[in-house]
């Protein structure tokens, strides 16, 4: 009998993917002893249909450069792949049955729950770990997840997409928010600017 992978998922839009995600990635893969922390690009989140993203592609190239070099960081691209708005529920789904999954989120993202399609199935599907984020606390969490869930213990990031697209788009550097590679790529394909 194969012994039971313990996998952290870590979604986002990751526009683009930045030192926090990565932090985040990092704490849980060690405090959670899981086997492998997996990054998601969204396709096309629902919760953005402003449509002010920009496109799957870039941004999983972005994530694929963030995670490289990393033996226990994988990148996905199943959303990505997939057609239509994007759903957790339906990537939990793709899973395997036996294995572990533990859903990696910030505090802001958190707070939001309930309002995800299924969340309820989500939540029975795969535990839950709480990166702190600038503007949520714990205890807003608390009041927001009708269900246990991990806290990782981690210093409060102060960097968001919005802030690096934000910066990148006045001309300000973003070099160190992001690995090396991301930024290199960033330049490169005149993202944000």
């Amino acid at each position: 009998m194969l012994p039971v992978v313990r996998r952290g998922l870590l979604g986002g839009t990751f526009d683009p993917p930045h030192l926090a995600h990565l932090v985040a990635g990092e704490v849980a893969y060690r405090d959670l002893a899981l086997d492998v922390v997996t990054f998601i690009p969204a396709g096309y989140p629902w919760q953005k249909a402003d449509g002010r993203v920009t496109s799957p592609e870039d941004r999983w190239q972005m994530t694929s450069l963030a995670v490289e070099g990393v033996s226990y960081f994988e990148a996905d691209d199943r959303e990505v792949r997939r057609g239509g708005w994007t759903f957790t529920f339906d990537t939990l789904a793709e899973y395997p049955e036996e294995e572990e999954l533990i859903l990696i989120l910030g505090s802001d993202a958190a707070k939001g729950i309930t309002t995800w399609h299924r969340w309820e199935e989500v939540l029975d599907r795969a535990d839950l770990a709480v990166a702190p984020r600038p503007g949520s606390s714990r205890e807003d969490v608390e009041q927001a997840v009708p269900r246990p869930f991990t806290w990782l213990d981690m210093p409060t990031l102060d960097v968001s997409g919005t802030m690096l697209r934000d910066r990148a788009g006045s001309g300000l550097s973003i070099r160190f928010m992001v690995r090396e590679n991301v930024w290199q790529y960033i330049g490169r394909q005149g993202l944000y600017g």
